[in-house]
């Protein structure tokens, strides 16, 4: 959407800043041991007590209030009982609602406890590259440099991208135009960020992986080869000023 309004603007805010805060606090409550439906029930109250309702669960029936995905999964992981957090896991958790007829989404990968893998620097460099890539969004720019410059940053570390999974415009629904906010350089992506508009770009950075497979569950993307992925996501407002991050309350 392009924000028209204060009141647009109020309620994006409202609406970000109960995402942002369910991540953070459900990225501070997740534990060694702990299962991802406990942790995921845990996010669904948090949502409520904002007032606002979990995306995924409103829009595509998923059966859980936020994505959990851990290790080899990238994205969409369902928050399962039998998912056991253990110490040194990779984790990403996805938190996207809706509040009184706005929407916003965020993301985020971590360590989960001691490093015991080696997983904190490519949650770092994903973290890192959506900050970096961020800072030079301005109306005007063609989405397909936007991801250009994702995957130069990602190669520079020998990292890759996954291509099949993008960002996207987001306001009053959680899917809108730009449809596709890809991770590289697009030739056929005509595309533009424009003044005012809101979107939801991510990274998505892999240690060998360049494309998300389905796992058979009907919802969780996988690496399918071993890899392992990070991936961060922010809710912006494009400003010729630069952007403003929405969800950055929750500190990625």
């Amino acid at each position: 959407m392009s924000i028209q309004s204060t009141h647009d603007l109020q309620q994006l805010m409202a609406v970000s800043e109960a995402v942002a805060e369910t991540l953070r606090l459900m990225r501070d409550y997740a534990r060694p041991g702990m299962d991802c439906a406990t942790l995921d029930a845990y996010g669904g109250k948090l949502l409520s007590s904002f007032g606002a309702r979990p995306a995924p669960k409103i829009t595509y029936g998923f059966p859980g209030f936020t994505c959990i995905s851990v290790n080899h999964e990238i994205a969409h992981g369902i928050p399962a009982s039998h998912k056991i957090l253990q110490e040194g896991d990779l984790v990403n958790i996805d938190v996207s609602a809706e509040k009184n007829g706005y929407w916003a989404d965020n993301g985020g990968s971590f360590v989960l406890g001691e490093d015991r893998h080696g997983h904190q620097a490519l949650v770092e460099a994903s973290r890192l590259i959506l900050q970096e890539t961020i800072r030079a969004i301005r109306p005007g720019m063609r989405v397909a440099e936007w991801g250009r410059s994702v995957e130069r940053k990602a190669r520079a570390q020998g990292l890759t991208v996954i291509r099949n999974l993008t960002g996207h415009g987001i306001g009053r629904n959680l899917h809108e135009h730009p449809k596709f906010i890809p991770n590289y350089f697009d030739p056929f992506n005509r595309d533009r960020f424009r003044k005012n508009m809101v979107v939801a770009v991510e990274t998505f950075i892999s240690t060998g992986a360049t494309k998300a497979r389905e796992s058979g569950d009907g919802w969780t993307l996988i690496t399918g080869d071993g890899s392992f992925t990070a991936q961060h996501e922010h809710t912006i407002l494009v400003r010729e000023e630069g952007p403003l991050v929405l969800t950055s309350a929750n500190g990625n």
